[in-house]
């Protein structure tokens, strides 16, 4: 079984290149490789290959930027996963696509299933819904999860940023009234890897040739909430030097921070049908936050 990954530069495409190896040989493709606006030349790329899955980890993701360049955004997150649909349904390929808790518009009180109407409230949500949309229309084999607040040692993130403004300032606030589930995408490349191996194997109980799944992470938080787990457990290692401390972290209204895409307050996933199905049950965030801050803290001395 032949598999093309796309976006193998990103977070969640630098872990899929672990977890798919198993599987069979990994074709790799970055934005150097294959420029997502360019949908000929993807469609060319798809056909050359002829892969047995395409796995899509490339997308747009700067949030409030989308706001300023739908078209980009549109043609990156919407336009381009219809063509991989559209090429897997002609080969007869499964094509793997990852989406957001952004498409929904955060009102509901409970956590969000898979059958919940959308809502996006930003350019960026409705890219992704627009793609979400167009595999399903294009007919293929298709598995869609949509995760939330991803994380990892690769690339730029919210721990990131939190661990940044830790050195520099002595005081941050941070939002407290928008709460979702940090997601490691080492977490998302497993559970990828798992859901594939079940599929080829015919265990999966769900028998739907489109599949939508919720992936994340088992506790939800605030973003105020994460931002001091970040600070407490970096600042308690060897190797951060920081100057802010956990109890000078304050909690703000979202109406205190204004951001050019609005984010959705409740951005809560059920990931119930993905554990029945798939014989899962979803980690807490922590464990993963701990192994990030401790790869950051040997690279930053050396190791």
């Amino acid at each position: 079984m032949s598999i093309l990954l796309l976006g193998k530069d990103g977070q969640v495409g630098w872990q899929l290149q672990r977890s798919l190896a198993p599987h069979g040989p990994v074709i790799t493709c970055g934005h150097a490789d294959c420029d997502l606006t360019d949908l000929d030349r993807l469609r060319l790329l798809v056909r050359q290959i002829g892969p047995s899955v395409i796995v899509n980890a490339a997308a747009y993701t700067a949030v409030d930027r989308a706001e300023a360049e739908p078209e980009l955004a549109m043609r990156i997150n919407g336009e381009a996963p219809g063509v991989l649909g559209q090429e897997a349904a002609r080969l007869g390929a499964l094509l793997v696509h990852y989406s957001t808790d952004y498409v929904f518009d955060g009102t509901k009180q409970a956590p969000y299933v898979e059958s919940d109407p959308t809502g996006p409230l930003g350019v960026y949500g409705r890219s992704k819904l627009a793609g979400e949309e167009a595999i399903r229309a294009a007919g293929c084999k298709s598995v869609i999860f949509r995760t939330s607040w991803v994380f990892g040692a690769r690339g730029g993130n919210f721990v990131k940023t939190i661990l940044r403004l830790a050195r520099e300032k002595r005081t941050l606030n941070v939002v407290g009234d928008q709460v979702g589930s940090p997601t490691p995408a080492a977490l998302i490349a497993t559970v990828t890897g798992i859901v594939l191996a079940m599929l080829r194997q015919g265990h999966a109980m769900n028998r739907e040739t489109q599949r939508r799944y919720n992936l994340c992470c088992g506790r939800p938080v605030s973003w105020h909430q994460f931002a001091h787990a970040i600070v407490d457990l970096a600042g308690a290692m060897p190797g951060f030097d920081l100057c802010l401390k956990p109890e000078a972290i304050i909690a703000i209204p979202s109406s205190e921070y204004p951001t050019a895409a609005a984010r959705p307050a409740n951005s809560r996933l059920d990931c119930g049908r993905l554990e029945k199905e798939f014989g899962l049950r979803m980690p807490d965030w922590q464990p993963y936050l701990v192994r990030m801050l401790q790869l950051l803290a040997l690279k930053q001395n050396g190791f």
